[in-house]
């Protein structure tokens, strides 16, 4: 397979082809993502709570996200790899989006990705004309939605379709190669999605996108802190996990392993010699 481009993914848009993206945020996820054909591989803030185990977004550290990002980078060869830039590395001024945003590509990522409407849509085009390639997101916004009504479905009134149907023309406008549309109605989503260029990317926004996003671990029924409604679990490792160590315990506790198979020997000469040295009297230093 080969290695995916921005234009490949505008691409996809044109000729109908679903986007698949998931969030990976380590070398042997980011692998089996790659591996498998994963369009998008998104190093999302969301390791803050996943792997470093944050009540939020919020603390997660640009340096954090470097290393994410350096892990991701070096077990990826076909996915186009997106990071999120976290909160306060692009707020205070563009001069400090524009430098962040050169860190996570100089650590591996292809683009990254920034949370905001109309308000970032400058700092949005100085990153593209930065030659930099910028995915959007709107509607439910993780990094701030916390602090002013929590978890809460987006566009469901007339003023707040509106809201984010501006919103998303303002990122298009601004050069996003594409946008996440995160917990936004059905309605809102596909009126979205047929007028605009670039592809929109759901999660938890219905089926009228050009692609779909979760977290990895979501599906994968790693996290059980959180259990959004719009995620599909494909299989329950947690269980799996926690059969695989009751029985290492239970083989630990009875002397079932190691086993014969995971033991090394010394050859019958060498111990012979080595038994034979210690009963003269030559035995290993003390």
């Amino acid at each position: 397979m080969k290695k995916l481009r921005v234009r490949d993914i505008l691409l996809k848009k044109s000729s109908n082809e679903k986007l698949t993206v998931l969030t990976a945020y380590d070398y042997p996820m980011a692998f089996l993502c790659d591996n498998a054909g994963i369009d998008i591989i998104l190093v999302g803030d969301s390791a803050g709570m996943v792997v470093l185990g944050y009540p939020s977004t919020i603390p997660v550290q640009m340096e954090e996200m470097l290393l994410f990002v350096g892990a991701v980078g070096r077990a990826t060869k076909h996915s186009l790899i997106t990071a999120d830039m976290p909160f306060g590395s692009y707020q205070t001024s563009v001069n400090s989006a524009i430098d962040n945003a050169i860190k996570l590509i100089k650590a591996g990522s292809d683009a990254v990705k920034l949370e905001g409407g109309t308000e970032i849509s400058g700092t949005i085009k100085a990153l593209v004309d930065s030659g930099i390639p910028v995915m959007g997101h709107v509607g439910l916004r993780p990094q701030t939605s916390v602090l002013w009504d929590g978890y809460q479905t987006q566009g469901d009134t007339l003023a707040a379709a509106r809201k984010i149907i501006s919103d998303a023309k303002s990122l298009e406008q601004a050069g996003v190669f594409s946008i996440v549309l995160e917990m936004v109605t059905d309605e809102v989503t596909e009126i979205i999605s047929k007028s605009t260029a670039v592809p929109i990317i759901g999660i938890g926004s219905g089926n009228n996108c050009d692609g779909q996003v979760l977290v990895l671990h979501d599906i994968l029924g790693l996290y059980g802190k959180l259990k959004p409604r719009f995620v599909k679990q494909y299989l329950n490792l947690s269980e799996v996990i926690h059969v695989a160590l009751s029985n290492y315990i239970n083989d630990v506790r009875s002397g079932v392993f190691p086993s014969k198979e995971n033991i090394f020997h010394m050859s019958d000469d060498e111990y012979s010699r080595l038994k034979n040295m210690l009963g003269k009297g030559d035995g290993v230093d003390e």
